[in-house]
């Protein structure tokens, strides 16, 4: 059985018609005869979309059961046991509820698709994993369900549901969309038009991306060579010379009279690493074709038309930009030039453009062909073997008649031993010595330089065709095996420069080690300066010697962008390294720009966050700590008088009133503690094994009694928790439901297993939390809403989940069914491994790393009951 086909339909937002259409689709397969059927599609009392469900199969959904909720899901085993032909499966990113065959939609429908049914789905574009960051800083809304975009990509159809913001919005403001009452805070909160607008354009070019890709494979499968002109694509010539500057400039100018248009510059450099270009001119063009937008790409080829026109037919490009040829008159000899070949071998697909620059006919350097590289004593050898190899073959076959015929074979054995050690002119002599001995000696008439016999001419021409082909042939594999060493070599050194780039392991330092160890070089130093006029300074180094005040002293200068360069002392360097040496260079830069902004950041993280703490502590101290010592004092002053007599029952109540107050400066005090001590990792929890209903029905005596249900089973497994830490948590998220939950309406604090974790969930019915603000709640000195200022500091929350996460637990909110927020704290069990160890980070917001703590008070509530041993030790 073969895999199922996938269809999408995608969508800019929510409410542009993707399970409309699906629907259609269905019903036209439907009126075909295909046996179609609804796995699971939601109509969000869309009365439209509703009608569209008639006439089709539904497949029955699935029940599931989940804190004291029913929900539905799809049936994944009833789907796969009705078989259809297709199955339409609505919203591909959505979550399933925890118990569900899988965590994802998504991954419900790999299934049905490897069980061979062919499957329907819809999805948003702001719900594609790689367009999160992207979408949440246009929107503000991070979308928490997300699907690969290797998923979507793999989809053997995809169609764009497009609307344009304006009859969007018309759309939701005729209840169409949403219903009447949520219409007006959609219409001004992500429903915008400029939000829709950047959303739509992301659709847009997201699919056309993916056009393109089909595009380049369909080439690719057919053998497609010509040039199908359906985008702009301008690729530009580059020598390396100073028109390569002229050359981007034009090609940017064409590239922006058509839509869409690309520019592409490449330079070709020939194999044996051979190259008349200026490495910093180079570096210079590629900076300029990358600020206009363009990308630089670099080809080895030893035939550079023919490279040029592979490439440009090869990212099927329309035109190609070459600078007029910088040859004099006299060196068309060699060949009529580049520009001339392109031009007459590029067809009537592919337009040339030559450009006059300031460089024409100044000339230019013509490369002359390297040799092989195998060592002198092989050379030297060769050399021995070529010319006195045959003067002493020919003594030793003066004493043995053995035939010309076998005294040539002799000479063109001694010609391959030649070639073999010594390349193709150790060769070349030795073929040139022995047809003059075989002609001398062994050639009627004897001992002179004439051959009576044609036959024997022809036997001495062949003799040094052969020998001279026998030659190259084998110089030309021993330089091509010294090419392949040195490529596969180049590969390897750039593969793991692109790893380190990927992952953004390597250091400056370790970088620069590494350029040292691969050049085998004394020292190598990144160099920079502000201007040109300032002097250079080294912001990075490796190796022994001194640092070369100018990159210009150095044996070997790399130039990255005007004001930074690669200096290396120790030898100079071929042109062919140059071209692995750059890429290292550009990654010093960014190595160097990545670790600076990595420092600022870190800098302006803590001057803001000290900025907001100082600020939080300020209003607290202001107000927070001082109402509840304005009320202390008013009492006690109230008690001392002698101008008033009290009644005991008075009294009672001023002394609650003190108690009262002293109990509220000790919670704000004991939280200000606490996130200190988060901050700054000053204290270690102790973790041991205990149940939960030894430590949760303690932390609820803060609260009145009628105002919490407790439903924590005892036969829960046994949690790795420090008991305080988790008594104080759980206080403080209690308390905060019980401050925001409705009057009558009873706060649920349960727990349940789940995996190798434990759950503790703290339900409540209040207002709730929109989905962006569910992160905020748990940074320091956070209110939500319209709290009172009497409400606290804000501290509750934050304590909450550095505790969790001391204690190698979790803390997140969750919206409640039916309306409300629920706090989901996860602590590990006793029979599961830590996840990772814990090491307290004083860089950050606590919120944010897995800070250690401990606290050194429990709350006024529990004065009277003695700390665990754990709590003293600590």
């Amino acid at each position: 059985m073969g895999r199922g086909k996938l269809r999408i339909y995608l969508g800019a937002a929510p409410g542009v018609g993707k399970t409309y259409a699906m629907l259609s689709e269905a019903h036209r397969r439907v009126e075909r005869g295909s046996d179609c059927v609804v796995a699971f599609v939601e109509h969000h009392d869309r009365p439209r979309t509703e009608v569209m469900l008639h006439g089709l199969e539904q497949v029955p959904r699935a029940r599931v059961a989940y804190r004291g909720g029913d929900f539905t899901e799809m049936d994944v085993d009833a789907v796969l046991e009705r078989a259809p032909a297709v199955a339409l499966v609505d919203e591909l990113a959505h979550t399933n509820v925890p118990g569900s065959r899988n965590a994802k939609r998504w991954q419900d429908v790999e299934e049905l698709l490897a069980a061979g049914i062919d499957v329907v789905s819809t999805v948003n574009i702001q719900h594609l994993e790689s367009l999160g960051d992207l979408v949440e800083s246009i929107t503000g809304v991070r979308q928490r369900e997300t699907v690969p975009d290797e998923l979507v990509r793999r989809a053997d159809q995809i169609e764009l549901v497009d609307m344009s913001p304006q009859a969007l919005r018309r759309r939701m403001a005729h209840g169409n969309v949403y219903q009447p009452d949520k219409v007006d805070a959609a219409l001004s909160n992500y429903f915008r038009v400029g939000n829709l607008t950047a959303l739509r354009e992301l659709a847009l070019l997201w699919v056309a991306d993916r056009v393109d890709e089909f595009l380049q494979q369909y080439r690719s499968e057919h053998r497609v060579s010509a040039i199908w002109g359906s985008r702009e694509r301008i690729v530009v010539g580059l020598t390396g010379g100073p028109e390569g500057r002229t050359l981007i400039r034009r090609a940017a100018r064409l590239a922006e009279k058509g839509a869409g248009g690309e520019v592409l510059a490449v330079y070709i450099s020939r194999s044996d690493g051979l190259t008349a270009a200026s490495p910093k001119e180079l570096a210079v063009q590629r900076t300029l074709v990358e600020d206009l937008g363009g990308t630089f790409h670099h080809v080895v080829g030893d035939d550079i038309p023919a490279a040029l026109l592979d490439f440009a037919r090869g990212v099927n490009a329309t035109q190609i930009v070459l600078g007029s040829s910088r040859r004099k008159t006299w060196q068309y000899v060699f060949g009529p030039g580049v520009g001339t070949t392109v031009a007459r071998e590029s067809g009537p697909d592919l337009d040339v453009h030559i450009v006059t620059h300031e460089e024409v006919a100044k000339g230019r350097g013509l490369p002359v062909a390297r040799g092989a590289r195998l060592g002198r004593a092989r050379i030297v050898w060769g050399w021995i073997t070529g010319v006195a190899g045959p003067v002493a073959l020919a003594l030793l076959l003066n004493l043995v008649e053995l035939g010309l015929a076998n005294d040539m074979l002799l000479f063109l054995a001694l010609t391959v031993a030649a070639a073999l050690l010594g390349g193709l002119l150790p060769a070349l002599a030795s073929a040139a010595v022995g047809s003059f001995l075989l002609n001398y000696y062994y050639t009627p008439p004897l001992h002179r330089l004439t051959v009576a016999d044609p036959k024997n001419i022809v036997a001495i021409v062949i003799f040094v065709g052969v020998a001279v082909s026998v030659a190259s042939v084998v110089d030309l594999a021993a330089r091509r095996t010294h090419q392949a060493a040195r490529l596969r070599a180049e590969a390897e050194i750039l593969s793991f420069l692109a790893g380190s780039v990927l992952r953004g392991e390597t250091t400056l330092e370790a970088l620069l080690e590494r350029v040292r160890e691969t050049f085998g070089m004394e020292s190598v130093a990144l160099l920079e300066r502000e201007s040109e006029v300032t002097p250079w300074t080294c912001a990075g180094r490796a190796g022994v010697g001194p640092v070369p005040d100018r990159p210009e002293d150095a044996d070997v200068d790399m130039p990255v962008g005007g004001h930074m360069a690669l200096a290396l002392t120790g030898r100079v360097l071929p042109a062919s390294d140059r071209r692995v040496l750059a890429a290292f260079a550009a990654q010093s830069a960014v190595v160097l720009d990545r670790r600076r902004l990595q420092e600022e950041a870190g800098r302006a993280r803590m001057l803001a966050e000290g900025n907001r703490i100082r600020t939080a502590l300020l209003a607290a101290v202001s107000h927070d700590l001082r109402t509840p010592l304005a009320g202390i004092k008013a009492a006690v002053s109230s008690l001392r008088s002698d101008d008033v007599a009290w009644s005991e029952e008075d009294q009672a109540e001023l002394l609650a009133g003190i108690e009262e107050g002293a109990d509220r400066l000790d919670h704000l005090v004991g939280n200000l503690l606490d996130m200190s001590r988060l901050q700054t990792g000053t204290v270690t929890p102790l973790i041991r094994e205990i149940d939960l209903d030894e430590v949760v029905p303690m932390a609820l005596g803060g609260v009145p009694e009628d105002s919490v249900e407790l439903d924590v089973p005892e036969t829960l497994p046994m949690v790795m928790v420090d008991p305080g830490l988790l008594e104080r948590s759980v206080a403080n998220l209690v308390e905060n439901a019980v401050k925001y939950s409705p009057s009558g309406r009873r706060v649920l604090v349960s727990a349940s297993p789940l995996a190798d974790r434990v759950e503790v969930r703290i339900v409540d019915r209040g207002p709730g939390v929109p989905d962006e603000a569910k992160d905020r709640i748990f940074e320091p000195f956070q209110r939500y809403g319209d709290a009172p200022r009497g409400a606290g500091v804000g501290l509750g929350l934050a304590v909450a989940r550095g505790f969790a996460e001391a204690m190698d637990g979790t803390l997140t909110a969750e919206d409640t069914p039916g309306g409300g927020l629920t706090m989901v704290l996860g602590l590990r069990t006793a029979a599961s491994p830590p996840r990772e160890p814990y090491a307290p980070q004083t860089d950050g917001p606590a919120w944010d790393s897995r800070s250690a703590a401990r606290a050194d008070s429990l709350r006024a509530r529990n004065t009277a009951r003695p700390a665990p041993p754990e709590r003293q030790a600590s």
